[in-house]
């Protein structure tokens, strides 16, 4: 039985949607794959959430962020109380913009 219950806000899945069609036009069986992972990923922050490291822009913005990284890409996430969000998935090389981060 899951500990955490997991929460995708709006932005992260037009996040994870525009990714997977900008992958999918070079190669679709990579974007396939890719979207499978970053989604078992992501249901396994149901269990293990605090496994994952705090991201480096965290300091800066006051608040425990973590995320999960698979390729070049980051799934940005907090955990509030027994509660997982997953607020964006960006490109490795971004840093987590706060405007950007709502539900």
């Amino acid at each position: 039985m899951p500990k955490y219950q997991v929460d995708i806000t709006r932005i992260a899945e037009s996040d994870i949607k525009e990714i997977h069609s900008t992958i999918a036009r070079d190669n679709p069986l990579a974007a396939a794959k890719w979207f499978e992972e970053v989604e078992r990923q992501i249901h396994s922050l149901e269990n293990f959430p605090l496994r994952c490291p705090v991201i480096p822009e965290a300091q800066e913005l006051g608040n425990q962020y973590r995320h999960l990284i698979y390729g070049y890409y980051r799934t940005i996430f907090r955990i509030e109380g027994k509660g997982v969000i997953i607020l964006r998935v960006i490109h490795g090389a971004r840093l987590l913009d706060m405007k950007a981060v709502e539900r």
